[in-house]
């Protein structure tokens, strides 16, 4: 070999030496996902007949974490408190948020609160508002009294409440979002806020701004993924539009603490294969 090629040849193993522990080290900064959790709304019509059989498919999937549903007088997910309690920790899976509606923050407010905490649950979310609950501002304020009363109670028995959205509370009412209302008339230590990253998407609300814009408010996600077919309907995750390593390379501005995976229509096969498909996904994604 020449002198002249045989140095520049050594020039170029010289500057790929150099490469080589940077791109390695870029790869070892990059993290992946450790804990997959999700709601089990989106398998409504498996866990309703074989809770068991449902919690061992997803557990074999990888889920660990889950959110419950269907919750209130004694029962989850149709079972007494007891029972269910016991086929979640058979199954080795945490029940570590609940999903709950405003009956339940009506007089049997404590009775709510002991049932969760004895299925040992850290959270607890309004789940959604009916249509007659959020017509005006004023309704949203009300709620939202109730919402700091109810945070207040569930916090002495550990546990934090959270609201969890959908479009509709990034729409204006007189003038107004409704997610602002909330946001203003509630106690951060009382009230979180469980964001569905779906539905705020399509609401045309940048995730990554509603993290910063509330820092450390926001320890909940609901993962799904946005379609650009008609009407933008929900669909796997890796099937849509969303930037997944970008969300969660922000997620210490929002202060995630867990996130569930979640669908509720619009089904490749059925819903116990669309959560299994999602998961997939989201092991392989570094950020």
């Amino acid at each position: 070999m020449k002198r002249r090629n045989f140095l520049q040849s050594a020039a170029l193993a010289g500057s790929a030496a150099l490469v080589a522990p940077s791109a390695l080290a870029e790869a070892m900064r990059r993290e992946k996902i450790k804990e997959f959790g999700f709601q089990s709304y989106t398998v409504r019509d498996f866990i309703m007949k074989d809770m068991a059989g449902t919690l061992k498919r997803l557990r074999k999937a990888g889920y660990t974490n889950m959110e419950g549903f269907n919750f209130g007088e004694g029962k989850l997910l149709g079972k007494p408190i007891a029972e269910a309690k016991e086929i979640i920790s058979d199954n080795k899976i945490t029940l570590k948020s609940i999903h709950i509606m405003t009956p339940n923050l009506g007089d049997n407010m404590q009775k709510t609160i002991d049932d969760a905490a004895e299925l040992g649950t850290e959270y607890l979310v309004c789940a959604y508002l009916m249509p007659n609950e959020r017509e005006s501002i004023d309704q949203y304020k009300a709620l939202c009294e109730q919402f700091n009363t109810f945070g207040e109670m569930a916090k002495k028995s550990g546990i934090q409440f959270a609201y969890h959205n959908h479009d509709f509370e990034f729409q204006e009412i007189d003038g107004q979002l409704p997610m602002d209302v909330i946001l203003k008339e509630t106690s951060s230590s009382n009230v979180q806020i469980e964001l569905d990253i779906y539905w705020a998407r399509k609401a045309g609300i940048n995730p990554l701004t509603f993290f910063r814009d509330n820092s450390g408010r926001v320890p909940l996600w609901h993962v799904k993924d946005l379609s650009l077919d008609e009407g933008q309907p929900m669909t796997e995750i890796g099937n849509g539009i969303i930037d997944w390593k970008q969300i969660f390379a922000h997620k210490k501005d929002a202060g995630l603490k867990y996130f569930f995976i979640e669908q509720d229509a619009n089904f490749e096969v059925d819903s116990l294969t669309s959560l299994e498909t999602s998961i997939k996904h989201l092991k392989k994604m570094s950020y």
